[in-house]
């Protein structure tokens, strides 16, 4: 445990009742967002694949193709 842990852990005992709370609440929130930017990235991604493909840019494969791939990969 690192001692900024542990000095936190001592300060915490003399929180007021709704403080832990509010600590939960943050630090929550902290592992939120780069969940939050991750899916903002893979939106635009899927967006530029989806026009890709409707431009003709993008290859199509055939479901059994990919499916096979992965399972492969899996392995």
């Amino acid at each position: 445990m690192s001692g900024t842990l542990a000095e936190l852990e001592r300060q915490a005992g003399r929180f007021s009742p709704e403080d832990p709370a509010r600590v939960a609440d943050s630090m929550l929130e902290s592992l939120r967002q780069p969940v939050a930017d991750i899916e903002h990235e893979w939106h635009l991604e899927l967006q530029r694949r989806a026009a890709g493909f409707e431009n003709g840019l993008e290859p199509a494969e055939p479901a059994e193709d990919v499916f096979a791939e992965a399972r492969r990969i899996a392995r």
